[in-house]
C-alpha cells in the first residue's frame, strides 16, 4: 500500500509540473527565435542561467488568423534554481492565438527527473546519470496562454522503474495550482508486494503560484496534498478502501502522512484473515522511501469505535476474534514490518471458539474469551505473527460458556495488568495477571465463588477455551460461608476442581481443615484434603442427652485423606484416621462423621477399630477400657456404640471378645452441670452377643451372650450353653451363669431340660 501512494504522489506531482511547462513555453514563441536549417529554439534565461529551452524541427504560421503549427517539438526544463531536468516531446502542436489555446494534435511524452547538482554544474548540462525518471504518456492536452490553465479528456499513463498507472481526464487550474484527476485513476505496482489501487477521483493541491514584485514567480510554502476520492487497495493478501484518502507530500516528493476518512476498510487474506473498520485512519512516514513508522485508526461514539474482526485456521479448526476501540496504533519496525499495536479506550477483545470444538470439547465446555481493558499493547512478530500482549489499568477476562444450556460458570478474572501470549495462529495461549488478581465465578440463582491472590497464570485449549487458571502468592478463597487460605491454586474447568497447597486451609460453618493439598469442586460444593489432614469442628453445643462427643470441647480428626459432601458437617477421613474429643478417641482405617447428629461410622482395615472410654468402679476409681473391632457404628443421640467383626474389648479385670458389641455409656448431662466435660466417656452396660469369651485372669467363661453393668460389676452369660472354667473350681455349666467382678462370686442357674454341671479337678 506504502509504495502505491508513493508511486502516485510523484505521479501527481508529475501532472503539475507538465502543466506548468506548457503554461510558461508559449509565452516566448515569437521571441528569442532563431531559425536554423534544421527548425528552431526558444529559450528562457535569468540571471546567466537557462530556465527551460525548446526546439522544434518546423513550425508554419498561417496568415488567415494566425494559427500555427509544430512539429517535432522537444522542450527541456532546468528550473530557476537548476534543479529539473524535465523533458517533454511531442510531434505536432497548434497555436490558436484567438483563443489562446495551445494543442497537442498528437501523443506527448514527458520525463520528470530531479538533478539536484544542477547549479553547480555548467548550464543546461544534464545530470551524471539519471535515476527512474517519471514516464508520463497522454494525447489531446488544451493549453490555454491566456489562464494558464490546462486539460484534457484523453488517457494519462505514467511508469517508472517500480509502478505504473493511469487516469482518464485531467485539468489544471494556474491561479489555484490545483490539479484535477477526472475519473479512473489507477496505479500498479512491480514486484514481490505488488498492489493496484484505484479512485474514483483526484484532486492534487502544490500551493498557490503568482508574480512578486520583480516580476518573478512565486509559490506558497503550503504541502502539496493529493486527496482520491473511494479508493480501493488491492493486494495479493490485503484490501483497503475509504471514502477519501489524502496524501500530504513534503518538498522531496516523499509521502509524509496519509489520511483516510469515512468507511475505513482493511482486509487481510490468507491462512489466517482479518477486517479492520474505522471512521478514521491516519498513516505518518519516515525516510526517502517512504515507509510506513506509525498508523493511527480512530472511530467515534457512532460507528461503535474502532472494529476488528479476525479468523485463524488450524489443525482443530477455525477460530474468529473479533474486537472494539476507540483508537488503534500501530507502529512498525525499520523494514515497515508491523511491531507494535497500540488499542485504547474500551478496548473489548472477543475469541470464539472454533466450530469444531463448540458444544463438543474434549475434556471441558468451549468457552468464549472476553477482555476488556482501558488499553492493549499487542507485540507482533515477522509482521504477522502476535506474540504477547500486555493491558493497562483495571482489566478483566470474561469466560462464557458457549453452549447456553450447560450448567457451567461464568468465570471473571481481574488483575492489576495482564500479559497474554499467542500461538502460531494467532490464538490466545496463556495470560498472565498481577497484581491483585481476583476469579470471580458465577452461576446464575447461586452466590458467587470468589479466589484472589497476588498473581496468576490461565492456560488455553487450542480450541475449546480455557484449561486452567493457576494463581499464587496469599490465596484466598471464597465461597458462601466456605473459605480457603493458601500459597498456590489451581482451577480446571474439565472437572470444575479447585486444588489448593502450600499450607491450605479451609473454613466452614466451624469446620477448620488443613492438609497438604486441598480440592474444592465448585460445582458441587465438595472438597478432598490429602496428605497430613487434620480437621477441627468447633462452635459445638454441649448436648447433655449425649455422651461419647456430647461436650462443647472441639471435635478434632486427623488422616491421611478427607473427602467432604456440599454439607461440611458430613465428611469421611481415611488412612489412618483419629478422632477424639476430650479424653475420648475412635481410632480407624476410615472414619465416616457427622457433626449434626454427632454420628460416627469407623471401618477397620489392616487395623482395627479403636475405641477408649472409661468405666467407674464401686470404689470411684476409673477404669480405661479399650475395644476393637472391624466396624462401629455410633450414634450420640442414642449414648450407644455398635461394633461388629473380632470385637475385643480390654479392662482391667480382663477381656471380652464376641461377634459384636454395643456400649451404652452414660449421659454426660450431669457432667455438663458441674462443667466437667472434659473427662473420658463413662460406660453403663455392654451387651455382647456371638461366640463370647471373657478371660479374666485364669478363670475363662463362654456363651453366646453377654451382659454387663458396670454399676453392678456384674457379668450375665447366658446361650450355649454358657460355661466357666478356672483352675479352682473346674468347669461349670448352666442355662445361665452371672458372676461379679469385686467379690469373684458365681451364680448358675439351671432349668429340666439344662442342668447345672459342674466339674471339679481332683489333686492327685
Amino acid at each position: 500500500m506504502l509504495a502505491v501512494l508513493t508511486v502516485g504522489g510523484f505521479y501527481f506531482y508529475a501532472r503539475w509540473r507538465a502543466a506548468s511547462l506548457i503554461r510558461n513555453i508559449p509565452q516566448k514563441i515569437g521571441l528569442d527565435i532563431q531559425q536554423s536549417a534544421s527548425g528552431f529554439s526558444v529559450s528562457k534565461s535569468e540571471e546567466g542561467r537557462t530556465i527551460f529551452t525548446a526546439r522544434a524541427s518546423k513550425a508554419v504560421q498561417f496568415k488567415q488568423g494566425g494559427r500555427a503549427e509544430l512539429h517535432d517539438v522537444n522542450i527541456t526544463v532546468y528550473g530557476r534554481d537548476s534543479t529539473r531536468f524535465d523533458q517533454i516531446s511531442g510531434a505536432e502542436f497548434t497555436y490558436d492565438p484567438h483563443t489562446g489555446d495551445i494543442t497537442a494534435t498528437g501523443p506527448v511524452a514527458i520525463d520528470l527527473e530531479a538533478n539536484p547538482q544542477g547549479l553547480l554544474n555548467p548550464d543546461q548540462a544534464p545530470p551524471r546519470e539519471l535515476k527512474n525518471p517519471l514516464h508520463i504518456r497522454t494525447s489531446g492536452l488544451v493549453f490555454n496562454q491566456k489562464t494558464g490553465n490546462a486539460y484534457t479528456h484523453e488517457k494519462v499513463e505514467f511508469d517508472i522503474a517500480t509502478a505504473s498507472g493511469w487516469a482518464t481526464g485531467a485539468s489544471y487550474e494556474a491561479k489555484t495550482g490545483v490539479l484535477t484527476l477526472e475519473r479512473e485513476v489507477n496505479i500498479t505496482t512491480a514486484g514481490a508486494g505488488a498492489a493496484h489501487l484505484v479512485a474514483a477521483h483526484g484532486v492534487i493541491t502544490h500551493g498557490v503560484s503568482g508574480s512578486g514584485a520583480n516580476g518573478r514567480d512565486v509559490q506558497s510554502k503550503a504541502p502539496q496534498r493529493v486527496v482520491l476520492d473511494h479508493i480501493r487497495l488491492d493486494r495479493p493478501s490485503q484490501h483497503v478502501e475509504a471514502d477519501q484518502a489524502t496524501l500530504f507530500l513534503a518538498g522531496t516528493n516523499n509521502i509524509e502522512r496519509i489520511l483516510a476518512r469515512g468507511n475505513v476498510r482493511a482486509n487481510g487474506k490468507g491462512a489466517s484473515s482479518f477486517n479492520l473498520q474505522a471512521a478514521q485512519a491516519e498513516l505518518f512516514m519516515a525516510g526517502e522511501g517512504n515507509h510506513p513508522r506509525r498508523a493511527v485508526f480512530s472511530g467515534d461514539a457512532a460507528s461503535g469505535g474502532v472494529k476488528l474482526a479476525a479468523s485463524g485456521a488450524g489443525n482443530l479448526g477455525e477460530r474468529n476474534m473479533t474486537g472494539s476501540a476507540g483508537r488503534i496504533v500501530l507502529d512498525f519496525d525499520g523494514n515497515s514490518q508491523l511491531a507494535k499495536v497500540h488499542a485504547e479506550e474500551k478496548v473489548r477483545l472477543f475469541q470464539n471458539p472454533s466450530a469444531q470444538a463448540s458444544g463438543a470439547a474434549k475434556g471441558g465446555e468451549s468457552q468464549l474469551v472476553a477482555i476488556a481493558a482501558p488499553a492493549i499493547d499487542f507485540f507482533v512478530a515477522d509482521g504477522k505473527h502476535l506474540t504477547n500482549a500486555v493491558t493497562s489499568g483495571a482489566s478483566e477476562i470474561t469466560l462464557t460458556p458457549s453452549d447456553a444450556n450447560a450448567k457451567s460458570p461464568l468465570t471473571r478474572v481481574t488483575a492489576g495488568i495482564f500479559e497474554a501470549r499467542f500461538d502460531e495462529q494467532n490464538h490466545l495461549q496463556s495470560l498472565h495477571g498481577s497484581p491483585d488478581a481476583v476469579v470471580t465465578s458465577a452461576i446464575a440463582g447461586q452466590h458467587d465463588r470468589t479466589s484472589t491472590s497476588q498473581s496468576l497464570d490461565v492456560t488455553f485449549r487450542p480450541t475449546s477455551g480455557m484449561e486452567s487458571i493457576a494463581q499464587d502468592g496469599a490465596v484466598h478463597f471464597a465461597d458462601g460461608q466456605r473459605q480457603a487460605w493458601a500459597e498456590h491454586a489451581r482451577y480446571t474447568p474439565a472437572d470444575k476442581m479447585f486444588t489448593l497447597s502450600g499450607a491450605p486451609r479451609v473454613v466452614e460453618q466451624g469446620l477448620t481443615t488443613t492438609a497438604q493439598a486441598l480440592r474444592l469442586n465448585r460445582a458441587t460444593g465438595e472438597a478432598v484434603a490429602e496428605g497430613n489432614v487434620k480437621s477441627t469442628y468447633s462452635e459445638l453445643k454441649p448436648q447433655p442427652g449425649g455422651a461419647l462427643l456430647a461436650s462443647g470441647d472441639p471435635i478434632h480428626v486427623t488422616a491421611g485423606r478427607m473427602e467432604a459432601l456440599r454439607d461440611p458437617g458430613r465428611a469421611t477421613y481415611t488412612g489412618d484416621a483419629r478422632l477424639w474429643q476430650g479424653a475420648n478417641v475412635v481410632q480407624a482405617s476410615s472414619i465416616e462423621f457427622d457433626r449434626n447428629t454427632r454420628h460416627v461410622t469407623a471401618q477397620g482395615g489392616s487395623k482395627p477399630v479403636t475405641t477408649v472410654m472409661v468405666e467407674a468402679g464401686t470404689d470411684g476409681k476409673f477404669t480405661l477400657v479399650t475395644i476393637s473391632s472391624e466396624r462401629l457404628t455410633y450414634a450420640d443421640s442414642e449414648r450407644r456404640a455398635h461394633f461388629e467383626g473380632r470385637v475385643e474389648m480390654k479392662a482391667g479385670y480382663g477381656r471380652v471378645t464376641a461377634d459384636t458389641l454395643d456400649a451404652y455409656l452414660i449421659a454426660i448431662g450431669q457432667d455438663v452441670k458441674n462443667k466437667q466435660v472434659n473427662t473420658p466417656a463413662r460406660l453403663e452396660k455392654v451387651v455382647a452377643q456371638g461366640h463370647v469369651l471373657v478371660v479374666q485372669g485364669l478363670r475363662k467363661a463362654q456363651g453366646e451372650q453377654l451382659a454387663y453393668t458396670t454399676a453392678e460389676d456384674k457379668f450375665v452369660l447366658t446361650g450355649g450353653p454358657p460355661s466357666i472354667f478356672d483352675a479352682e473350681r473346674g468347669k461349670i455349666t448352666g442355662d445361665s451363669l452371672t458372676f461379679y467382678r469385686r467379690d469373684d462370686r458365681v451364680l448358675v442357674e439351671g432349668t429340666a431340660s439344662s442342668p447345672t454341671v459342674t466339674r471339679t479337678r481332683v489333686a492327685r
